[in-house]
């Protein structure tokens, strides 16, 4: 991943990497350190455990039920699976097989594996840095300048932070009240709340004496059960020095990664990534983020719902592998059937 974004100033400053002449958006198939954000999707309801009390809302379906699938026996109700997701017409280009292609090919999963010998909280901590740096690269290219002074993506074009008409996202201000913000705003809030926390030493401990390395049962005599104080809380990333809400900061931190991603689909995916030629490397960089988010347990299916389509895809394609947890969370017909409206065969 650390060559993908070498050509990304360049192309930018060279302009469309796209051949000449009147840019047209490619059509897609017929059948587009303030206080931590955490509100949810679904007409931008508020997290309970950082919002203000607020009266509650109707509950939302399942996404079992809003593809038509019985929940009990896991039967589709319904044959036309793509119509329950509620897409606009016509189909998102990124939905299109032709154009949720990679830049690499091969399993991701080598790359979102924990190494033996890595310590946990360790490497929870450097996919975190990790994929931070991939997803500040793409919203760096929103933020360039254009010849008027304006950005690709403004309180115009982008009122509200959003991913698609059906689900948007608010933050929290100063008094824990939730509030609409543009997605420019929203982004660059988000940007230094998450390095904030990244830079903060009590949380992301940076002192190499501190690193511990993960017990190989293969290699040590120690019985793991006497490596441990008896009676002591365990977390996560203890024993290299990481807080015991470490795990949970680095949720919050994926699942707002997540949202920004699922705005660059929705809403810019063509303008600006297509028209640079930087589709594949965005599609790289978000299967990637999604195989290390769900394997290490920083998403939860319900909270992949903005972008389940494109998972689905992934899924039947075979860019998530069986044995991954994002294949788990995807809907394989609805993948086929994205795949037969690219008329893409299986």
């Amino acid at each position: 991943m650390s060559n993908l974004f070498s050509g990304i100033n360049a192309r930018f400053r060279g302009g469309s990497a796209k051949p000449s002449g009147p840019q047209k958006s490619p059509t897609s198939s017929t059948a587009s350190q303030p206080p931590p954000p955490e509100t949810s999707s679904q007409g931008s309801q508020s997290s309970a455990s950082l919002a203000p009390k607020v009266p509650p809302l109707p509950n939302s379906p399942s996404l079992a039920q809003t593809i038509g699938m019985d929940e009990s026996s896991g039967a589709v109700a319904s044959d036309d699976l793509i119509s329950a997701y509620h897409l606009p017409r016509p189909l998102p280009l990124w939905l299109n097989a032709q154009y949720a292609k990679h830049i690499v090919k091969g399993n991701f999963m080598t790359l979102s594996a924990r190494p033996k010998t890595v310590e946990q909280g360790e490497w929870i901590a450097h996919q975190v840095v990790e994929h931070y740096r991939n997803l500040w690269n793409f919203v760096r290219v929103l933020h360039e300048k254009e010849d008027d002074g304006s950005s690709i993506c403004n309180s115009t074009s982008c009122p509200r932070m959003s991913a698609g008409a059906n689900h948007s996202f608010t933050w929290l201000n100063r008094n824990r009240e939730p509030v609409e913000l543009p997605a420019s705003e929203y982004m660059t809030l988000m940007q230094r709340w998450i390095s904030g926390k990244i830079d903060d030493t009590n949380i992301f401990p940076t002192d190499p004496s501190g690193v511990s390395y993960s017990h190989n049962s293969a290699i040590t005599t120690t019985p793991l059960s006497q490596l441990t104080n008896p009676g002591e809380p365990e977390w996560i990333g203890k024993r290299s020095g990481f807080p015991d809400k470490f795990v949970d900061i680095c949720q919050m931190i994926f699942r707002q990664m997540f949202r920004v991603y699922a705005h660059l689909y929705w809403a810019h995916f063509t303008e600006p990534f297509y028209h640079l030629n930087l589709e594949k490397q965005l599609n790289s960089c978000f299967s990637h983020f999604v195989l290390t988010a769900t394997a290490l347990d920083m998403l939860k299916p319900a909270e992949l719902e903005p972008m389940q389509p494109l998972i689905d895809l992934w899924a039947a394609n075979g860019t998530f592998p069986p044995e991954s947890k994002a294949y788990e969370y995807a809907n394989l017909r609805a993948g086929e059937r994205l795949l037969q409206l690219s008329g893409v065969s299986q």
